[in-house]
């Protein structure tokens, strides 16, 4: 007769293994296989805004099962695009010395004053090349179009993050597009507040969920943690659209 202990083991690995669709993870792509315990985000407000996307990261990670045990810090400037950060001493000393296994690079394309993403696919590749170099990986955080600066659509920033991923060999958080998504399903969900450019703590809560979904290959539904102004009903709405995004995303050639 089984123990009621391993009786438990057995239960809990059947259950598991015979989970249901909502609970599963997006594909694991080739470059993620390895769990990272170093996050670095480099970018503009739209990283640090509402307490940091590192932070939140960090907390999703901490309540996952089992909790995921990882360290995150964050190299940003207000209004920078990535050709200002690559400007910075300071943010390469960290690439370089901080053992990260991966990078969080987020562009900010309405903001190039060439109205081109030439600097973002230049700015890409060369931080691309100093990441793989200090023994990182990156990713790219695709943020979102507003109407202060709209030279440029939601599809034309797609398109730019799908043709640098696609010659670099990086992985993609969709933000924007999961942004895009939520706004069709629930509208009165606003995921930008009222300057029309920067999260609302809804916005950054999703943005959390796609870039941990992509970075970790895991399903954020479920997670426990979900900041003030949230409720739980909400946080689960958001980790369903993160996952549905980030799949649908993995699975486009």
């Amino acid at each position: 007769m089984l123990s009621r202990t391993l009786f438990r083991l057995l239960l809990a690995t059947l259950l598991c293994a015979a989970g249901d669709e909502s609970r599963s993870s997006p594909p694991a792509a080739p470059h993620l296989l390895q769990a990272p315990g170093r996050l670095l985000f480099v970018g503009n407000s739209f990283t640090y805004y509402n307490g940091g996307l590192e932070h939140h990261v960090k907390q999703m990670a901490a309540c996952a099962n089992p909790p995921r045990r990882m360290e995150s810090d964050r190299a940003t400037k207000g209004g920078a695009t990535l050709k200002i950060l690559h400007a910075q001493k300071w943010v390469h000393d960290k690439i370089r010395e901080g053992g990260y296994d991966r990078v969080i690079l987020q562009e900010d394309i309405p903001e190039l004053t060439e109205h081109s993403v030439a600097p973002f696919f230049e700015c890409a590749r060369l931080f691309d090349q100093e990441i793989r170099a200090a023994g990182g990986k990156t990713v790219l955080f695709m943020a979102w179009p507003y109407e202060r600066l709209n030279w440029v659509s939601l599809e034309q920033i797609v398109q730019a993050h799908r043709d640098i991923s696609k010659e670099l060999g990086v992985a993609v958080a969709p933000v924007g597009v999961a942004f895009q998504r939520s706004l069709k399903e629930r509208p009165e969900l606003a995921m930008l507040g009222r300057d029309k450019e920067h999260e609302t703590i809804h916005g950054t809560y999703l943005a959390a969920c796609v870039i941990y979904a992509t970075v970790f290959g895991e399903s954020p539904k479920g997670l426990t943690y979900y900041p003030a102004g949230i409720t739980a009903e909400e946080a689960a709405f958001l980790q369903g659209i993160a996952l549905t995004t980030v799949r649908e995303w993995q699975k486009q050639p």
